[in-house]
């Protein structure tokens, strides 16, 4: 089986290499992939062809929801489903630090308020008290707190019990942010195990399709929910706010022939939306990748299980995240909590020594409300479970194309780094 993946190595690093560089993520591409795309190639439709409804409605049945909407990315996803929600200036979204710049973002391309809520400093998750600290947070500052956006980081899910009870209790809509949790599975609402997707105890979930997650399109996102008419919102906000609904013509002599029936070229736009659309190529190779997901999410529990087990010795300067209860994780990353007061080495000196034996390694993320945007916008904000997880995590080599003898290559760097 041929396999390709990119090689994440910054542009220009040096390092004296025990064997071919391991990025921190890449995809896995195979013969059947290629194939896929190059039906497509061959084919009528490169965009708004048939293959977009297949992958749509073959995740939707994967992840057991009502509807699954394509995206062109997860920002536009988290995008659309904020413009969904119909949020005001003064409404706000709590957001968890420790994320990637777009879930916060998302918030403010609709001109609403981001409320940061801490996180656990084991995890980098949200818990129920972190959003409830913001919400109070927020309230104080005159906003009124409309939905919750967990981060599910790494591909283990935030408290997804307890914020759900939280949003009950408030009246809040929960949108997750599940761009690592791709093939996640967790204890649903009725005790057996569902789906990250199936939005059980949420109203919509958006999923990121990059190369470095667990199953790729290049870019690419999707959309989740169960709800009608969220999902109707949502897939006209995906393609320029046109809807082709005839129960929602406001034009019936324009948009209905003789006969009664739907003009075939009529359209209407109640709202202004944005060209959000994947194209059938990235849609073509979802489907293809789709078929291997579980395989993927196999692959990565044995690679983080090793893991765990070949860097125990190397406790308590280095740890792994610590793991949520109920969570069937599909792992996206594997994030090392590393004392690097204790071990008298900086992380960037680490990270450069990684790379001398061509071992790949990245930091995710940066505390959000931390950027240079959002201080200017909101001032100072003290959250001690961010800094305490950005102080500390590093994320490893993991992806299914790793042999073991690549990740004994990442533990043997890792040992001589830190035991000398």
């Amino acid at each position: 089986m041929a396999v390709r993946g990119c090689d994440a190595r910054p542009a220009g690093a040096a390092f004296v290499s025990k064997g071919p560089f391991l990025p921190y993520g890449r995809q896995w591409i195979d013969e059947a992939d290629i194939a896929a795309v190059e039906q497509v190639l061959r084919g009528d439709w490169l965009t708004q062809g048939p293959s977009i409804g297949w992958f749509e409605r073959s995740f939707a049945e994967k992840v057991g929801v009502r509807h699954a909407i394509a995206c062109a990315n997860a920002t536009a996803a988290l995008h659309v489903c904020m413009l969904a929600l119909d949020l005001k200036p003064n409404d706000a979204v709590l957001v968890p630090s420790v994320t990637f710049l777009a879930t916060a973002n998302a918030v403010r391309y609709v001109g609403a308020q981001v409320a940061f809520t801490d996180v656990d400093p084991d995890t980098g998750l949200m818990r129920r008290q972190d959003a409830e600290d913001a919400i109070a947070r927020a309230e104080a500052r005159g906003w009124r707190v409309r939905a919750i956006a967990p981060v599910h980081l790494a591909g283990q899910t935030a408290d997804m019990v307890g914020l759900s009870a939280l949003a009950i209790e408030r009246g809040l809509t929960i949108v997750e942010d599940a761009a690592h949790a791709v093939g996640t599975r967790l204890t649903g609402a009725d005790g057996a195990m569902v789906a990250v997707g199936a939005c059980d105890r949420s109203a919509l979930a958006c999923f990121s399709f990059h190369p470095v997650k667990t199953m790729a399109t290049g870019e690419g996102g999707m959309v989740t929910t169960n709800n009608d008419a969220l999902a109707r919102k949502v897939r006209a906000g995906v393609s320029h706010g046109m809807v082709r609904d005839p129960d929602g013509f406001t034009n019936q002599t324009a948009a209905l022939a003789a006969d009664g029936a739907p003009n075939p070229w009529y359209y209407e736009m109640p709202e202004p939306g944005f060209n959000y659309r994947m194209t059938d190529i990235q849609a073509a190779l979802g489907i293809s990748q789709l078929a291997k997901l579980d395989a993927f999410v196999r692959t990565r529990a044995k690679l983080v299980a090793a893991y765990d087990t070949a860097l125990a010795p190397l406790s308590p300067i280095l740890r792994p995240s610590a793991r949520m209860p109920g969570v069937e994780a599909g792992w996206h990353l594997y994030v090392a909590l590393i004392d690097f007061v204790a071990l008298g080495m900086d992380r960037a000196a680490f990270m450069n020594a990684l790379r001398q034996d061509g071992v790949g390694s990245q930091v995710h993320y940066i505390p959000v409300h931390t950027q240079p945007y959002y201080r200017r916008l909101y001032g100072g904000l003290h959250l001690p479970g961010a800094a305490g997880w950005y102080d500390r995590c590093l994320s490893l080599p993991l992806y299914p194309a790793m042999s073991m003898i690549d990740q004994d290559r990442v533990v043997d760097s890792l040992t001589r780094i830190i035991k000398g």
